[in-house]
């Protein structure tokens, strides 16, 4: 009980976020491929990805916004933990991600110091502080830019030693499908974040555009490889994610709401991994 409470507070469903674009720029860095760099790039971006989960339970339960929420269990707002636990939990995983970044810097640049110290004070200040960005619409904003384009290139940097256009598009891709979980997660808290005076980019938009929203990064996610397809024939096999996609797309469209959204919310993660499976064969080919 004790294990799968923890387990649950680091919200599993999100994690992809995380792993996704470390597999896709170490596959973009074919031919320069290192086992290490790689390990320790996951290892930086998986600490970071649960501590900002433990940080956001502790925030919030703090605060008092999941109260009254729909999805899953959060260790503070429930009881299960102690908010000194939960703050302890997100410190050690931050701690965790510092010293692999920390050995990863040594190994390639000394500008991954600022680069981690940056994404630290990102996952934290989404709804710590005073004034936490998260509740004012700009999460998807560090999704895309530190789940996307920084993982993915920072990843075949740090192997290449240099960024490319395909990093980029791979990035790109990486953060818009990163960023559909955070709007499918924030479309099915609208109503319980309106009254807790969270201005979620999804309250910001409403719910209609925010189902169009997520249909957007979900389509343009998956198939922006496909910008690639002149110098990687094989990134046509995107196309493949598409009927894998479309269900999730007519669900959210189709009004889904409550637990139906959590199920998205894990198909959405299970479309990220495939994304991650077919961008990294397709590259390897």
């Amino acid at each position: 009980m004790l294990k799968s409470k923890w387990v649950a507070g680091a919200r599993p469903r999100t994690l992809p976020a995380a792993i996704v674009p470390v597999v896709v720029g170490s596959a973009a860095a074919r031919g320069h491929f290192n086992l290490v760099r790689a390990l320790l790039a996951a290892i930086v971006a998986l600490s970071i990805q649960i501590a900002t989960n433990y940080a956001n339970d502790y925030s919030d339960g703090k605060r008092g916004t999941d109260d009254k929420r729909v999805g899953p269990m959060r260790l503070v707002a429930s009881g299960a933990a102690r908010p000194k636990q939960v703050l302890a939990a997100a410190l050690i995983a931050f701690a965790i991600a510092g010293l692999a970044g920390t050995v990863l810097a040594l190994l390639t640049t000394p500008i991954l110091f600022g680069v981690g110290a940056v994404a630290i004070a990102a996952g934290w200040y989404y709804t710590g502080g005073k004034h936490p960005y998260g509740y004012y619409g700009f999460g998807e904003l560090f999704v895309f830019i530190f789940f996307g384009l920084v993982a993915v290139v920072g990843t075949y940097y740090v192997q290449v030693g240099h960024v490319t256009y395909e990093s980029v598009v791979l990035g790109s891709a990486s953060g818009l499908l990163a960023v559909s979980l955070l709007v499918v997660n924030n479309v099915r808290d609208i109503d319980t974040d309106k009254v807790s005076g969270k201005k979620t980019l999804a309250v910001r938009l409403g719910d209609k555009n925010s189902r169009i929203l997520y249909s957007a990064t979900v389509l343009i996610g998956v198939l922006l490889p496909l910008a690639l397809v002149t110098n990687d024939i094989y990134t046509l096999l995107v196309v493949l994610l598409v009927p894998i996609s479309t269900p999730l797309i007519r669900k959210v469209t189709g009004g889904a709401k409550g637990r139906e959204l959590i199920e998205v919310l894990g198909g959405t993660g299970r479309l990220q991994l495939a994304f991650a499976v077919t961008t990294a064969v397709a590259l390897i080919l």
